[in-house]
């Protein structure tokens, strides 16, 4: 009896070191979280590491030797640097209008360090887009166009350019898309902004040099051009780029040498803000209740808007279904219209609303 008693004590020390066993390794490989009854949760974690950058890697490399810098020489003098890509066979570069502007003569450099004599076929300054061509035997690769329509906000980009000089050519840095659709006051043709863009936002670092460069999904496919950053001391990580279905669009009237003509007023215009003393000089007076707006201060003889009845003093405050602030957003909006449209034109004379249609002219 006392065997057999013993037998069995044995035999359930056994299993229970079988089964301390078995927890052990089931714990070791399978973590569990797991609740006590006072409702706090003690979880046992295995840090799990996600290599994205293979993923990324790839990306580059598809794009990579497409890249160029872009030298803008004037006078024989380096007068400034950008970046560009290039997009077609036939040796085609796109890149920023501000990179290649008033240059007599531009160069450009493959990653692989070989210098090329560029020409430039033509640019336009409120879309900031430029092309300029190499001979085709150079081309070695051709960056690949992506859709930035099935972009979504938080996703991996990266970019490639020549930050600063030279020196730093063909470096990659990486963000996530952080805006699209942002409308951005620039200058374009005055010491004030002027012109409003469409961008996309990103954290990428976007140095001087940049410019004119691609901003890329993470296959490589281009899906903005690299165009400026906000400068300010206590801001950091904020980039444009300008969306590649605009710069296609420019780029291949560029190339196919149409003229790029916008709708066009016929007036000179001034912002609300501008002093009563200059308005004073030009015989312009403005009520104070009036905050936002653009203000006429001249109209051309015999232009759009004097056949539509403009007169000198009116505010502009809405064209078509647009209101308008500025001279920068009145600029904008008119541009989304092609000339020779008919649009309405809300302005403020006196203290009175008038509604006049206008024909658009073209410059």
């Amino acid at each position: 009896m006392k065997k057999n008693i013993t037998y069995n004590i044995c035999i359930i020390i056994l299993f229970l070191f079988i089964g301390a066993g078995c927890m052990y390794l089931i714990i070791q490989h399978y973590p569990l979280a797991a609740a006590n009854v006072g409702g706090t949760t003690n979880t046992i974690e295995k840090n799990i590491t996600v290599n994205e950058n293979n993923g990324i890697s790839k990306g580059i490399e598809n794009i990579y030797d497409a890249v160029v810098v872009v030298e803008n020489y004037n006078n024989s003098k380096l007068s400034g640097i950008g970046s560009g890509f290039v997009y077609d066979k036939e040796g085609y570069i796109m890149t920023n209008h501000h990179v290649i502007e008033n240059a007599t003569e531009i160069k450009v450099t493959t990653m692989s360090g070989e210098s090329l004599n560029a020409t430039v076929i033509g640019s336009d300054e409120y879309a900031d887009i430029a092309v300029i061509k190499i001979d085709k035997k150079y081309v070695t690769k051709v960056a690949s166009i992506g859709n930035n329509e099935t972009t979504k906000l938080g996703d991996t980009v990266f970019t490639i350019g020549s930050p600063m000089s030279s020196t730093y050519a063909g470096t990659v840095t990486r963000g996530i898309l952080s805006g699209k659709n942002r409308m951005v006051e620039v200058s374009v043709s005055s010491s004030t902004n002027d012109w409003i863009m469409n961008v996309m936002q990103t954290d990428a670092a976007i140095n001087p040099g940049n410019s004119g460069g691609p901003l890329c999904n993470i296959n490589g496919d281009v899906i903005g051009i690299n165009s400026m950053k906000v400068v300010q001391s206590e801001i950091e990580g904020i980039g444009f780029a300008i969306p590649i279905e605009d710069a296609m669009e420019y780029a291949n009237k560029i190339v196919k040498g149409e003229e790029i003509k916008r709708a066009y007023l016929g007036i000179s215009m001034a912002e609300i803000s501008t002093s009563k003393y200059y308005l004073k000089r030009q015989g312009i007076s403005i009520d104070d209740s009036i905050t936002s707006g653009v203000i006429v201060v001249n109209v051309e003889d015999k232009g759009p808007s004097d056949k539509a009845g403009i007169e000198k003093g009116d505010v502009i405050v809405k064209i078509g279904k647009y209101n308008v602030k500025n001279v920068a957003e009145l600029r904008y909006y008119l541009y989304k219209h092609e000339p020779n449209d008919k649009v309405d034109l809300e302005v403020i004379r006196g203290a009175t609303k008038t509604t006049l249609k206008i024909t658009l002219g073209a410059s």
